[in-house]
């Protein structure tokens, strides 16, 4: 909705079809919305495909993710690949099948939703932790690959935001208000993420104005990383 207002056709895709449909209803003729799972063989191709009818493809913004607490030796071998074929093997894909037409376009954007914990370590969820600092490379991997091609690539890495899947990562804990009161205190802000600061930051790392910005984290997270 942040980029729409800020002048965008947006194409939105993810799993849940209810609720991606209001957010097309919400979109009007600013975007629409694709229900889809980016682990799927080709989804990643026919999503970019959609948006060449409408203008040429100028931003990606991968923000799917998945979300689960165990250390290493709870975590079990299905888990890991479940996380890493969407937090990680899908953004990659999203943005293989991306760069082509903003090559073809002179120039682009991709912007990878990392997260504090591709930064710092975060307790209890390792496996989240690594597909995150994963994203980080693949940021700079694309600037430094595509820079001659106009195409910009910039990392966002919010801290513990009110999203959906923070909601069920807090629901998940064995004692969630414990959990949700040391993701809130274990920050100087002493607070979580809003949803909208974060957009603010994928408005401002799309535009123009900051051309000059590639290969770079911009992080959000109320200080936790700065400790």
């Amino acid at each position: 909705m942040a980029l729409a207002g800020a002048g965008w056709w947006v194409l939105a895709s993810g799993r849940d079809g209810v609720r991606g449909e209001e957010v097309g209803r919400q979109l009007g003729d600013a975007g629409d919305f694709v229900a889809g799972d980016l682990t799927e063989a080709g989804m990643p191709e026919r999503l970019v495909e959609r948006t060449g009818p409408r203008a040429p493809l100028g931003l990606l913004v991968n923000c799917a993710g998945a979300h689960f607490l165990a250390t290493l030796p709870n975590t079990r071998p299905e888990q890991w690949d479940d996380l890493m074929a969407l937090n990680l093997r899908a953004a990659a894909l999203m943005a293989r099948a991306a760069i082509p037409p903003m090559q073809a376009a002179g120039g682009g954007v991709v912007i990878n939703v990392s997260s504090e914990a591709g930064i710092a370590a975060v307790p209890g969820q390792v496996a989240y932790n690594v597909s995150k600092a994963a994203l980080l490379m693949l940021t700079q991997s694309i600037a430094v690959d595509h820079a001659n091609d106009g195409i910009r690539a910039v990392s966002i890495c919010p801290g513990t935001t009110r999203t959906a899947l923070v909601e069920d990562a807090i629901a998940s804990a064995p004692d969630p208000r414990a959990h949700e009161q040391w993701l809130a205190s274990a920050r100087p802000a002493k607070r979580l993420g809003k949803p909208e600061e974060i957009a603010a930051a994928i408005v401002f790392a799309a535009s123009d104005e900051v051309s000059y910005m590639t290969g770079s984290h911009l992080v959000i997270d109320g200080g936790y990383t700065a400790m």
